[in-house]
């Protein structure tokens, strides 16, 4: 860069000058255009403190959350073995988000972290949070103060290095390789997993049955097959497998008076594997959300009895008549009827003309028909029914008129106020 600069800078002097310059390109060798062929590849080498100062903290007591994000400016491209060395010794938290970062390294010496996010960077394993060692105390390395970990978006391929981090309460690998569970079942203080997006084939219940006290399981864009291996978790509230393979819906009886939203879309789910017993046709005590979206679903029948239903989301299936719906109707006028939202479209039933109003008739509950908040008739929001067009006109010129009159009190305020 410097270079640059004079050769710019004795270019203007020459100009001032009067004299004239002449650029002559240097000679090229005859094989220039293999010259990197071979070479080592530069790449700059950046760590947190380049990208960053924030050394001024390591003495302070108050400051041990330490936040850089890459979204904008440089990008971290190594964390560097000292990386502990260059903090607050207890530092909290630690988020380096939206980097190049392709090693995790210099976090071992940290006894106090509890949330560690290194989201969206290009790390291939997990590192430094433990060690099976003998004479090692499970106490003094980083995992075992850690309570949410998050390293999302990287290209993690296993996660069994988990295991050392047992008093997490938050566990986020989404958007990764992984392909199995393992290291799960050390962890029986989390409460929040989120492994969607990855290559997970199987919910082997031997790493599951360890995670008595999870709520939240968000497993949607894997290869899973069949819902199994929860019997033990006796406190989950909300279970996602939307975008797998699933023909039917069973294993969920441990969480009959648990479960709250169950997510399911995007899978072969046919009615007769909608009516496992040991899935839907369970009375769930307080399921309010279930989503059976792009199924083949062809009737409404297999989840007519479960009265806590708030929404049902059945977009994209093959009902075609209603039919099929009739089931249904006993959500919508039984005393105490909560279900109030309810997505059929594109599905053929979808196409008739009166759908909206039919549905309406059906499930009085109802307040919202797809994305459409309705009217008592089914069609379009209350408002929109109750009035005319010439009502519609009349209310927009008294807006209008209600408007200039505002404006012009606050010109004449303002007049007030450069008289004075």
């Amino acid at each position: 860069m410097s270079l640059d600069r004079d050769i710019v800078r004795d270019t203007d002097n020459a100009a001032k000058k009067g004299a004239v310059t002449v650029t002559t390109p240097a000679d090229l060798p005859l094989d220039w255009t293999k010259l990197s062929e071979g070479a080592p590849v530069s790449k700059d080498i950046r760590y947190p403190s380049d990208v960053c100062d924030y050394t001024h903290l390591k003495d302070s007591n108050e400051e041990t959350y330490l936040e850089i994000i890459g979204t904008a400016g440089q990008k971290i491209t190594n964390m560097g073995k000292d990386f502990y060395r260059t903090c607050n010794p207890n530092t909290t938290h630690v988020v380096l988000r939206s980097h190049l970062i392709s090693k995790m390294e210099g976090i071992k010496d940290f006894r106090n972290l509890e949330t560690l996010e290194l989201y969206d960077n290009q790390i291939s394993y997990l590192e430094e949070l433990g060690s099976d060692e003998d004479g090692e105390d499970e106490t003094e390395n980083a995992g075992a103060s850690l309570k949410t970990l998050d390293m999302s978006y990287n290209v993690i391929r296993e996660m069994e290095p988990v295991k050392f981090c047992s008093n997490l309460v938050e566990l986020f690998l989404a958007n990764n390789k992984i392909k199995t569970l393992a290291g799960l079942k050390h962890l029986s203080n989390v409460r929040r997993i989120d492994l969607g997006a990855n290559r997970i084939r199987k919910m082997d219940e031997s790493e599951l049955s360890g995670l008595v006290n999870l709520e939240e399981l968000w497993l949607g864009k894997n290869k899973i097959e069949k819902i199994e291996g929860l019997s033990n978790l006796k406190k989950l509230r909300r279970l996602d497998v939307q975008s797998n393979r699933l023909t039917c819906v069973e294993n969920l009886t441990s969480q009959i008076d648990t479960l709250e939203e169950l997510y399911l879309a995007h899978n072969g789910i046919d009615d007769e594997g909608a009516m496992d017993p040991t899935g839907i046709a369970l009375d769930f005590t307080q399921l309010t959300t279930l989503d059976l979206s792009k199924n083949r679903l062809t009737s409404c029948r297999p989840f007519a009895h479960l009265k806590t239903l708030n929404d049902l989301w059945v977009s994209s299936n093959n009902i075609s008549s209603f039919d099929e719906l009739e089931p249904l109707s006993s959500l919508g006028t039984r005393d105490g009827a909560c279900l109030t939202e309810i997505y059929m479209e594109h599905n053929p039933i979808y196409n008739d003309f009166e759908y909206r109003k039919k549905l309406k008739e059906m499930i009085p509950s109802l307040v919202q028909i797809d994305a459409n908040v309705i009217g008592a008739t089914g069609y379009g929001s209350v408002i929109a029914q109750t009035s005319s067009p010439e009502a519609v006109v009349e209310q927009m010129r008294q807006l209008q008129e209600e408007a200039l009159m505002k404006a012009r009190e606050q010109q004449n305020l303002q007049k007030r106020g450069t008289t004075h």
